[in-house]
């Protein structure tokens, strides 16, 4: 189990019970090295499940760990410190049984494709908890029509009431009445983070102070939204949660001239899921950037013909990795060299031997802030969707992945005269309305679906695995429900439509083919009328 790729939390859950087992038999210190790995890896996953509670339970379970982890004449450590963290493995593993039924259903529901050919239900809603005090009833009310509108299963309790005992939420949303924070709703809010270990708390309201959020998050609180924000942060934040992120995997070059060292770095990456490719002459770096296309570079200070600073000096003058991080590895420990790397070029220095959980950690963290940097520039800023680029991209992904008989349908949406929505209200209420849409797509749309911001008012939409007309009967509901929803304006509401135009495989099989032909049928829905969707015609 574990020399192969961890692809479950299953994998994970094995290798951690397995390797704390051992360490409780033999007391080795590797043993708790690799003990500490596991934790890591599973917080990690936890986090890109987008499971807070959970994660948050795996890191107090590490930061126990690492304050025991000390040198090899440390263990095997004293029998209360290993009975305390006996009793966090034991409440984690306890979690992940809590959550997993429910959990395992929405993630399933949520990649589960249509089956008859006109079924609509084939996208289980996600459900919310709204706990809300009596002083706010009016706003509680509207975040629950809200939050209704665009697709959620919304459940409304009292605070400090009986918790439901059959359902995980997606998110719990607590909205207070006014004045400070008392111990109570600490308490309450600890209540539900029990309850809910995998679900995301958003807090509205907060006092903007740093003493009260931190409080809140201490209770288990994920998202505190202070009062003088707007409310419609919520919604924006809990749709961004069933939007799926694709998780490639993490890519490092490993360039080390040592055999034994290479051996070391990767099978400490491999534990994390990291992939890595290592090259042991530099001079051979280029070609491997090329090839493999890392999102991180494990340098070795000292190698033949030339060190590790020199290389670096190089890539950063070409604009193709002028920005891939680069971590130096060197048994040296000269400060003053180590300053010197950093200047000309470097992103982080650690010396050898290196403890495998710290560089993990580095790891880890510089390329999810490499690949965020990467992600900000293909995300539209009105919308959070993809823009025109990304779109294109992602689609020609899906078209290629589409295996002989995959189904595969792409839409074209456009907001019906919207340009006299813009001269007639102004460009904010546009924007409001371009939003609403958005968010209507997300909350309605499985989390795998490519959903983009294609140019001004014109929105891509790809759904893999279902059929023209399975997508025609969703895309047409969404229309029906998108028409019925009021944009509120300072002279009060209006109501906007769209038209669409859908194209699939296997009429077409290129991502170009499929946009121009479902362009089309959007362009046939205008003339017939708009308020409508339409198919594409055989070539």
């Amino acid at each position: 189990m574990t020399g192969l790729p961890l692809n479950s939390i299953d994998d994970r859950l094995y290798v951690l019970r397995t390797r704390w087992d051992l360490y409780v038999v033999d007391g080795r210190f590797d043993q708790f090295i690799e003990f500490a790995v596991a934790i890591n890896s599973l917080a990690e996953h936890f986090n890109r499940m987008r499971l807070p509670g959970l994660m948050r339970l795996c890191e107090g379970l590490e930061n126990a760990a690492l304050l025991h982890l000390g040198t090899p004449a440390d263990h095997p450590i004293p029998d209360q410190a290993r009975m305390a963290l006996q009793r966090q493995v034991d409440a984690l593993l306890g979690a992940v049984a809590t959550a997993r039924p429910q959990t395992a259903e929405r993630r399933a529901a949520e990649a589960a494709v249509a089956a008859p050919a006109h079924d609509v239900d084939w996208i289980k809603p996600r459900s919310v908890w709204l706990v809300g005090s009596p002083e706010r009833a009016e706003m509680v009310e509207a975040l629950c029509g809200q939050l209704r509108y665009f697709g959620f299963l919304v459940s409304m309790l009292p605070w400090g009431g009986e918790l439901p005992t059959d359902d995980m939420p997606l998110a719990v949303l607590f909205v207070p009445g006014q004045g400070p924070i008392g111990e109570a709703e600490f308490e309450h809010v600890a209540a539900l983070r029990a309850r809910c270990p995998a679900s995301q708390l958003f807090y509205l309201g907060v006092e903007s102070a740093i003493e009260p959020i931190v409080k809140l998050m201490r209770a288990g609180v994920d998202v505190a939204i202070p009062s003088d924000e707007q409310a419609s942060r919520v919604l924006d934040r809990i749709l961004d949660l069933v939007l799926h992120v694709e998780q490639e995997k993490h890519r490092v070059l490993v360039v080390e001239d040592s055999r034994v060292a290479v051996a070391l770095i990767q099978r400490t990456l491999a534990q994390h899921g990291i992939d890595s490719h290592a090259i042991r002459d530099p001079s051979t770096l280029l070609d491997a950037l090329e090839s493999y296309r890392p999102d991180l570079i494990l340098m070795d200070m000292q190698m033949p013909r030339f060190n590790g600073v020199e290389a670096t000096r190089v890539l950063r003058q070409m604009s193709a990795y002028s920005t891939v991080p680069i971590v130096y590895l060197s048994g040296a420990t000269d400060v003053g060299m180590q300053v010197e790397a950093l200047r000309l070029g470097g992103d982080q220095f650690l010396t050898k031997p290196f403890n495998p959980v710290l560089l993990a950690a580095v790891v880890k963290t510089k390329i999810e802030r490499f690949r965020e940097t990467l992600r900000s520039t293909r995300l539209d800023g009105l919308t959070g969707l993809f823009n025109h680029t990304a779109a294109k991209s992602r689609l020609s992904a899906l078209v290629n992945q589409a295996g002989d008989g995959s189904a595969l349908t792409v839409v074209m949406i456009d907001i019906d005269h919207f340009k006299g929505i813009n001269d007639t209200y102004g460009h904010p209420v546009g924007d409001q309305v371009i939003r609403a849409l958005a968010w209507l797509l997300k909350g309605r749309l499985r989390a795998g679906d490519l959903i983009g911001r294609y140019g001004g008012e014109e929105f891509l939409v790809a759904l893999p695995g279902v059929t023209a007309d399975q997508a025609k009967v969703v895309i047409d509901r969404i229309r029906a429900d998108f028409a019925a929803l009021p944009h509120a304006h300072a002279g009060g509401a209006l109501h906007a439509t769209f038209s669409a135009g859908i194209a699939s495989l296997p009429m077409l099989d290129t991502a170009a083919g499929l946009t121009e032909a479902a362009d089309a049928a959007l362009l046939q829905a205008k003339r017939l009328g708009r308020n409508r969707v339409e198919h594409a015609q055989p070539m």
